[in-house]
């Protein structure tokens, strides 16, 4: 439970970084969020195909369950969240700001809590799977809160309502956490398909909202050093990974 705790705190902090760091140096924190847009896009890809499912399978061959099911699963729903958050968005009137900003929040309050849900389930597990997947989830974060940042303070959101706004928002992290330790016990032979499910997000997340970021890119030599940091952060999952499990 303490490093549950513990790693999604840090999770949640960590992604505060990238909106304070948009308060404080816009400009600054706009450049290098390309950068880290790929970057993990890298590590959701390598902890997913490195970590998850080869545990999710490990787990999931004693009790027969489908890992390749549960990661369809996975991606579609994460698929059906973000549909139903655009379709509502879409849907209002681009000046009603009050309208806006709840659909960000809500959105953002839900990826949170499975974010939660994700790094206790995977604590249950292991103790270092669940920091790598700890650091997957805050490397996605920090790009992610700058675009949060950004939107809402668009919309005329005071600085300081933004902050405690998203401040809010990532306690759905903890959470999620939380009660999914609470309901350990109920979990314990669903875990694979957790786990699995997790993958499922991790893949959507890096296939569907990063990496056709990446590819909007039209400056060649941002793109060229946005595929380095997309490879780089696949090597440091893979390191990482290596590292704890004492294979380096």
């Amino acid at each position: 439970l303490a490093y549950i705790i513990i790693f999604t705190l840090i999770g949640s902090v960590v992604s505060l970084i990238g909106g304070i760091l948009l308060l404080v140096k816009e400009k600054f924190a706009i450049k290098i969020s390309h950068f880290l847009t790929s970057f993990a896009a890298g590590t959701l890809l390598g902890t997913a195909f490195f970590d998850l499912l080869p545990e999710a399978q490990v787990a999931g061959s004693s009790n027969g369950v489908n890992i390749f099911l549960w990661t369809l699963l996975g991606i579609l729903i994460f698929f059906l969240l973000e549909r139903f958050i655009h379709h509502h968005d879409h849907g209002k009137n681009p000046e009603d700001k009050k309208s806006v900003v709840p659909l960000i929040v809500i959105g953002d309050s839900l990826h949170n809590f499975i974010d939660g849900v994700a790094m206790a389930a995977t604590f249950l597990v292991s103790i270092p799977l669940g920091i790598v997947t700890s650091l997957a989830v805050a490397a996605h974060e920090i790009p992610q809160e700058i675009g949060d940042f950004g939107l809402m303070l668009d919309k005329g959101v005071p600085r300081k309502r933004v902050l405690l706004i998203n401040f809010y928002s990532a306690t759905a992290a903890l959470a999620g956490a939380v009660l999914t330790y609470l309901a350990k016990d109920s979990l314990q032979g669903l875990l694979p398909a957790v786990l699995a499910l997790t993958a499922g997000f991790f893949i959507y997340i890096a296939a569907a909202n990063l990496i056709p970021e990446i590819h909007s890119r039209e400056n060649q030599k941002i793109a060229f050093w946005e595929t380095v940091m997309l490879f780089l952060g696949v090597l440091v999952v893979y390191l990482v990974i290596s590292v704890l499990e004492g294979r380096v």
